[in-house]
């Protein structure tokens, strides 16, 4: 998994974020704390949201672990 391109959309109208995953949108997050549980079941189970915060393998776009409203 550490390989796999992973993408983070910037956020909707809700406030939800699209998560993607080599290529395979995961669903949407609306929090660090989502976006973790989606690595945990992309097969990173020991993944918390400081991992997610300070992994490099992430690409934030439209701002980053912070910005949650559209």
């Amino acid at each position: 998994m550490a390989a796999l391109p992973v993408v983070i959309y910037p956020p909707d109208e809700d406030g939800g974020r699209r998560v993607r995953v080599d290529g395979t949108i995961l669903g949407r997050a609306h929090s660090v704390q989502d976006v973790a549980r989606f690595m945990q079941e992309a097969g990173l189970q020991d993944w918390d949201e400081m991992d997610v915060v300070r992994s490099t393998l992430i690409q934030w776009r439209g701002g980053g672990p912070d910005d949650w409203t559209h």
